[in-house]
Formats: structure tokens, sequence, C-alpha cells
């Protein structure tokens, strides 16, 4: 006989799981208990938003559930946002929460969420383990479901007597992502619309990718010279310095591609859903019917022809149906390689950090440094806000496995995702860029970095507000700022205060140094970067953005 907490932990030992973040609480005490004999290893984290965050960061990287463990109540609403974010993202997350004991629900006990409601909206699943000897069932199809079809967040509510309660209760197999294939019919339909295109774009995206599937991909785009672009923050799944690669398309996208899209008649969606901001707000596209013809291959039946109705709807997995149209023959257009040299072209062109801008610091001469002193193996993790563009735009990505970004735009996301990226490969450089304001969302967690011995390297890039905001602030309302400004502290010293390493970057010849120091301390580092608040964008200054805010 075993206890509940026992049950919880020898099921997720069966699963894999190596590492499960959290913040620890009365709710799970049993669990925690059983963790202490455990090979496991427990992350303890500063904030339960953290804690998701980091679970679904290994998660992007690994392609295995991520596991956060949180405390019931106010331990659940706070993970809501690292949720959120797997919801957004397709990324398989298994959220364990406590919760008040069986006996007491419906009474408003201390601290009780009905967690069905909550998540509802944004989970795959949520369910409660009502009684001990359920819970390997529950553990085994939480991550069978998290990562099955469109992979997402399930979220397991943990009652405090559940987990003290004992049962004789067999340990559950390792679930396996369940794949789906096109059928001999779709391939070679796929292929007749192959054939009698003239300007086919591949656009590649989504989760449910591996190492394998990626350089399929490339296989792939090889045989028939097609030129591929990537959606939004997945730039990791095809190398930039491949002379097939056009570009991404995602927030502040190269003009030439946009046109590269609308251009296109045969449009080859795989992975991904061509959503909000790959779509550039619904407008590269017709709705329902798109205008040209789509072939969309993602592994969610539910996604297929949700918006864009396609001429061909697969629903498979980026490396099933590489594998299905691998023998197809045929014949490449002698266009489709020029179009794909063409595109190349402009995304290099594009690509190209400025050598100038306001101020005393230049973001593009450190991205151009950047590029040449890390070697491709290097991961970089990001939040949200205007920052983040000098990765997205400059950073040449050429392995899978080396970014971790919230495709659903959130705030505070790039210091967790390093620590857990920093974990899954230690021997690695890992780097966080952060705005001023996205680090202080969940900059205590640099104290777990420092707690964990992850030597991450934080660059804070300070304006001394929120970007973005201002940004969109300026184009609408002019000169009229409001809500937008941030008095922010020392962060070097912020860092030392950690007992991590600290340095301050005021100039741009001070960086170079700075990093290497900051590199060559093995300790978690952040990097302040003060930039002018002018330099708001790599291409338009706040002041030439207000300008034309109030010409319009």
């Amino acid at each position: 006989m075993k206890s509940g907490g026992q049950l919880v932990v020898e099921a997720l030992e069966a699963q894999g799981v190596r590492r499960v973040f959290g913040v620890p609480g009365e709710s799970y005490l049993a669990v925690l208990d059983a963790l202490h004999d455990s090979p496991i290893e427990m992350v303890v984290c500063r904030h339960e938003g953290g804690a998701a965050m980091m679970a679904e960061a290994q998660a992007k990287l690994t392609g295995r559930p991520g596991v956060c463990l949180v405390t019931r109540g106010p331990g659940a609403t706070n993970a809501a946002s690292g949720i959120h974010v797997a919801q957004q993202d397709e990324t398989p997350l298994v959220v364990l929460v406590g919760q008040i004991e069986r006996g007491m629900r419906g009474r408003d006990a201390f601290q009780e969420v009905d967690y069905g409601k909550l998540f509802g909206g944004m989970a795959k699943w949520v369910a409660e383990i009502d009684s001990a000897d359920r819970v390997p069932e529950m553990i085994s199809r939480a991550f069978h479901t998290a990562m099955a079809g469109r992979p997402g967040p399930v979220v397991l509510a943990l009652p405090e007597d559940t987990l003290t309660e004992t049962a004789d209760a067999a340990v559950p197999l390792r679930a396996e992502a369940v794949e789906s294939a096109p059928t001999p019919a779709q391939v070679a339909e796929f292929g007749r619309l192959l054939a009698k295109a003239e300007r086919p774009l591949l656009v590649v995206g989504g989760s449910r990718w591996t190492e394998e599937s990626v350089a399929a991909l490339r296989g792939f785009a090889e045989r028939f010279s097609l030129p591929v672009a990537v959606t939004f923050r997945r730039q990791m799944l095809f190398d930039h310095g491949h002379p097939l690669y056009a570009g991404d398309i995602g927030l502040g996208i190269n003009p030439k591609l946009s046109a590269l899209v609308a251009d296109s008649d045969l449009l080859i969606l795989l992975g991904d859903r061509f959503s909000e901001v790959p779509s550039q707000s619904y407008t590269l596209l017709g709705i329902p019917d798109p205008g040209k013809a789509v072939v969309h291959v993602h592994p969610g039946a539910e996604e297929i022809g949700r918006v864009h109705r396609p001429a061909l709807g697969v629903v498979a997995t980026p490396g099933a149906f590489l594998d299905a149209v691998s023998a197809l023959t045929v014949p490449p257009s002698p266009g489709w390689a020029a179009r794909a040299e063409t595109a190349h072209a402009a995304y290099e062109a594009w690509s190209t950090p400025p050598e100038s801008g306001p101020g005393e610091v230049q973001m593009g001469t450190i991205m151009a440094w950047l590029n040449g002193r890390l070697a491709d193996d290097a991961i970089f993790t990001n939040g949200a806000g205007n920052y983040a563009t000098w990765i997205h735009r400059f950073r040449r990505f050429r392995r899978f496995g080396t970014q971790a970004a919230p495709v659903c735009g959130s705030m505070g996301y790039g210091l967790p995702a390093a620590v857990a990226a920093k974990l899954e490969h230690r021997e690695r450089d890992v780097l966080c860029f952060a705005g001023d304001g996205c680090f202080q969302m969940t900059g205590l967690e640099f104290g777990t970095a420092v707690q964990e011995g992850a030597a991450i390297l934080v660059l804070v890039i300070d304006n001394g507000m929120y970007g973005t905001i201002r940004m969109h602030q300026e184009r609408e309302y002019p000169g009229r700022v409001s809500g937008t400004q941030l008095r922010n502290p020392d962060f070097a010293a912020f860092a030392r205060a950690y007992g991590g390493h600290g340095e301050t970057v005021e100039r741009t010849d001070e960086f170079a140094p700075a990093f290497e120091r900051a590199r060559a301390s093995g300790l978690p580092a952040i990097i302040h970067v003060k930039i002018d608040p002018e330099a708001l964008t790599p291409t338009r200054t706040l002041s030439e953005i207000r300008a034309a805010g109030a010409a319009r």
C-alpha cells in the first residue's frame, strides 16, 4: 500500500520525468515528501507563474510534457500565465494543483477554486483525482492528452486527503505521443497540387517537431527548391543560412516576405495555424476562402478549416507528413529555385543589423557581435516587447532546439525559460533577452537560477518604459504619455544581491568585455544594457513614431 503522494511521484517517474518546477504548498505535502526519496529534481521557484513557464519551456525544448507543481487557490491562479502560454503555443504541459479535502467541496473552503471553471477555456483537460487508486490512471491520461493532436496543458487537482489515502495500484507505462499520417490519396492530391503550382511557398511552425523531422524538412525543401518561411517565434525550425530560407512571418514582417506570401499560388502550411500574428491580423488570406490553394497539415483535426478553408487538409504530425511525401516524384519547376534565391537575398538584407541609431548603445552592433561570437547551439529566450525584435530579426538561427519564446506574446517569459533551458543543457550558452518591464514580471526567478547553479546570461534592455505600449500610444495618441513610464532599479546590483554576476553597459564598446566577464564568471549573470528611449525600434525612433501619429 502506498499513499496517493507516493503514487503521484511513481507515475511521474514512469513517464520519464526528471525535473519538476514548483512552489511548495501545504496542500500537496505528501507529494513533496515522496519527492524526497525520488530521483526527480524539484526546482524550487519564486512564483507559480515562473514555475509554469519553466515547465512549458522545458517541454518546448524536449517535446515531452513539462510538469509544474503548485498549491491550491492563489498558487493555481498564479500559474495561469504559464498555462496560457502552453495553450497558445501548443506545448504539452501537466500542471498538478493542490486542492482542499474532498469532504469540504462546495463550501467555499479556504482557497477553494473550481478548476474546471477556472481553466476550462485554456486547458485540454481539467480533472480532479478523487481516490488514490486512480492516480496512475489519471496521470497516464494527463500525459497522453497533453501530447495528443494539438498539444497543450492539462490540469489535475490533487485533494489533500487523496494524497494521504493509501492504495495498491500498478505503476502506469510511459505514454508516447500518437502519430497521425496522411492517406495515400492525400499524398497523391498533394503531389497534384504541387505539380500545378507556379509559385509555391512552404510555411512551417507549430510544435510536434523533432531533430529528425527538421532534417526531413530540409531535405524535402531541397528536393523541390521550395522557399521556406517560418511562423512567429518558430525560427529554429529552419537554418537561416540556408539558401532556401525566406524569413519569419511574424510581427514587423519583411514587406518583401509579405508580398511573397500574397503572390504565392500554393501555400503549404505545415504544423501550424495561420493565426493572427503570421496572417498579419488575418489580412494575408481571405476568410474562409483564402483566395489561393492552401494545403494545411496539422496534428489537430480541429484546426483544419477552423479559419481558412484548405484545398487539402491533412491531419498529420510534421514528421509523418514529410515521411509520407518523401517518395513524390514531382519535377520542380525552374521558377521555384529563382523565387527561393530572391527570397533568401531579401531575408539577408532585412536581417543585417543597422550600424547606427540614437544613443550611445547600438543594439545592431551588439547583435552582429553576438552572431559572430556564439556557437550555433546557443539557446535564446525572450518574453514580449520591442526589444525582442533584435533577436527575431537579427539573430540567425541555425539549429533546432535553440529558441524558447512565447508565441502568445507573454511578458516575463524569457527569464524562467532561460532557467529551464540551462538546466536541460548546462553545457550550452543560454541567453535571455528581456526588456526592463518584461524582466520585472518574473525577475525574482533569477534567485532560482542562482539556487540551481544555472549560469544563464540575461541581457536587460532598459529604456525606462513599457516600450511596445509606448510605441502604440505615440502612434494613436501622440504626445499623451500615460501609464507607460518606468523607474527602474540597478539591475546589475540586483544580480549581485542574489549572488550572481552583474554588469552595466552604457556604451557599445563596453558590451563585449562585459559579456566575456559575465560568461567567464560561471555564475548566473545580468548585463544591464541602458539604451536611449529614442531607439524604440531598429528602423524608427520614438520621435518619428510620434510625428507620424500627429500627422494622421
